[in-house]
């Protein structure tokens, strides 16, 4: 009830209309008593004006007889209570209760008040002192009138009962009337004014209230029900509205305001499908022109591959040609003379032969570890993950060298996490790479020097890391970049092919790894691999089948 307007204005008519109505209600009966008393205490003062005037005649001829018959006739007479008639001195000298004839009234009683509240009785009345009204025994309302009896020159001259006449006031008749038919009468006005006020009052109110329901209540949840559906997305949605008053303008604002959001939002539905196609038209597009660039990298890489390839391979075939020559002279120079060169000459001819055909061996077999190490470079095969502990495939892996770290004069400083978490990952291939870094670091080290390796877990990210570190010559700026370049070495020609690092940070990335490097000339370099967790590595039993590693001896 609390929730809707036309709620809280039907509550709120209601409760003025209440309040008012009571107040009109309880003056009215108040004005309504006032006139029924005033008109009580007109038809009061009447009838003792009748009772005295009836009187008069018999008090002058002193009928004693005659004055009670009237007294008794006109109390006899409906709504009469009792007729009391008061001497100067307060006795009753004539009255319809018998109980009380002869009897004294005290003058400070209720009926003597009005005269003698003052040290002498007062000669006239005004006219509201004149009534009083008060409860007798049985607790009905009673009303008394009191009439004075002026001692008029008739009166005071008969022969009767002759007063002074300086005497004005002869004695008073007392009056009563019952109020009860005029409370009655009251009762029933006040209570039809009530069933009246609150007919009227449930009629006035269902009529607002049918009212405020056509008139504020229907456009209202009118306008509720369009904005929900506004809202809910239904725009264009229309409210039904002929009212010319502020609710009409409102519901026509509505509509206007629906409208316009229809139509921006076909406008923005139209963009919208223009720009989808021609988002799609420039996906295409891109998706194209990134083709061609990985194509055209492909190529390039390819062609610098080939190039270093090509010149790597070209230097040992020039040599096996040369010295195959030198073979051939060597050997028609012999059939020539026929060996009349002596047994000397002969022994050290046999060992040129001997050592160009050691030439001839190595060159040709770093001919072949080049095609293989490119061959190994692009095959994969598929990785055995399980759960390792990098600190024993550090441990292991430093091993395998440490003849190699003695010979040259190298210290190996460890520094293991103890509480190093295990990691999902292919141990021999973790070790290779290790491996690769050790030997790196040993080649930039060739008079000596101090290699740390380092373990320890990142608990933010979830990681496991491992730092090789040497204070060798370290890495020219110019070359820092391309480190991890395929055929990119620093080492002496004939001593590697530069496939080491490159393998290292593909093995690493297929491991959801990586590798970074930091170096300055002159103070060392230092590698940092990073691992994730067995718990946040995410390898699924069918994903690790699939994954495949790098499999290499090749240094850099």
């Amino acid at each position: 009830m609390t929730h809707t307007l036309s709620a809280k204005l039907n509550l709120l008519l209601l409760g003025a209309m209440v309040v008012i109505f009571a107040l009109l209600g309880c003056l009215t009966v108040r004005l309504h008593r006032s006139h029924l008393e005033q008109n009580t205490l007109l038809s009061a003062e009447r009838i003792s004006d009748v009772i005295k005037q009836s009187t008069t005649d018999y008090m002058l001829r002193n009928d004693r007889k005659g004055l009670y018959r009237t007294i008794q006739t006109i109390a006899s007479q409906p709504g009469m209570e009792k007729i009391r008639i008061f001497d100067q001195d307060g006795r009753i000298a004539y009255t319809t209760d018998t109980a009380e004839l002869n009897g004294v009234v005290d003058k400070k009683a209720e009926a003597c008040y009005a005269c003698h509240q003052q040290s002498q009785p007062l000669t006239r009345l005004n006219r509201p002192d004149r009534f009083r009204i008060y409860r007798n025994s049985p607790g009905a309302r009673v009303l008394g009138i009191i009439t004075p009896i002026e001692n008029q020159p008739a009166c005071s001259s008969a022969e009767c009962h002759a007063h002074p006449a300086n005497q004005q006031i002869l004695g008073v008749i007392d009056t009563n009337l019952s109020l009860a038919h005029a409370d009655l009468q009251l009762a029933e006005s006040s209570r039809r004014m009530i069933v009246y006020t609150a007919c009227a009052l449930l009629l006035i109110a269902c009529v607002s209230w049918v009212f405020i329901r056509e008139v504020v209540g229907k456009p209202i949840q009118a306008l509720r029900r369009g904005t929900q559906r506004l809202t809910g997305g239904e725009l264009g949605y229309q409210i039904g509205s002929r009212s010319q008053d502020e609710i009409g303008d409102l519901a026509r604002s509505f509509n206007e305001m629906s409208r316009r959001l229809q139509a921006e939002q076909n406008q923005n539905l139209a963009w919208t499908h223009t720009l989808e196609a021609r988002v799609e038209q420039k996906t295409s597009e891109l998706k194209c022109a990134h083709a061609h660039v990985l194509h055209t990298e492909k190529m390039a890489s390819l062609g610098k591959m080939a190039a270093v390839l090509a010149h790597e391979i070209n230097n040992p075939l020039s040599g096996i040609l040369t010295y195959s020559k030198l073979l051939r002279r060597w050997v028609e120079r012999d059939w020539s003379t026929g060996g009349g060169d002596g047994i000397n000459a002969q022994g050290a001819r046999h060992q040129e032969i001997r050592d160009a055909l050691d030439l001839i061996t190595s060159e040709s077999r770093r001919c072949g570890d080049l095609v293989k190490n490119l061959l190994t470079f692009a095959r994969a095969t598929p990785m055995n993950l399980e759960p390792a502990n990098l600190n024993e495939v550090i441990d292991r892996s430093l091993r395998l060298v440490q003849h190699q770290l003695d010979l040259g004069g190298i210290q190996a400083q460890l520094k293991l996490d103890s509480n190093l978490p295990p990691v999902q990952c292919d141990a021999s291939q973790i070790e290779q790479v290790l491996l690769a870094l050790i030997m790196n670091a040993m080649d930039a080290m060739p008079h000596g020097g101090n290699l740390w390796l380092t373990s320890s877990f990142v608990d933010e990210a979830g990681q496991v890391q491992v730092v090789v570190r040497d204070d060798g010559s370290g890495i020219p700026p110019d070359i820092l970049p391309h480190i991890f370049e395929p055929f990119l070495t620093t080492k002496e020609t004939g001593q590697g092919v530069g496939l080491g690092l490159a393998i290292s940070r593909s093995i690493l990335e297929r491991h959801r790894g990586t590798i970074a490097v930091q170096s300055e000339p002159g103070r060392g370099t230092a590698f940092t691999l990073t691992l994730p967790t067995l718990n946040s590595a995410g390898f699924g039993p069918a994903e690790a089948d699939s994954q495949h590693k790098i499999i290499t001896t090749a240094r850099r």
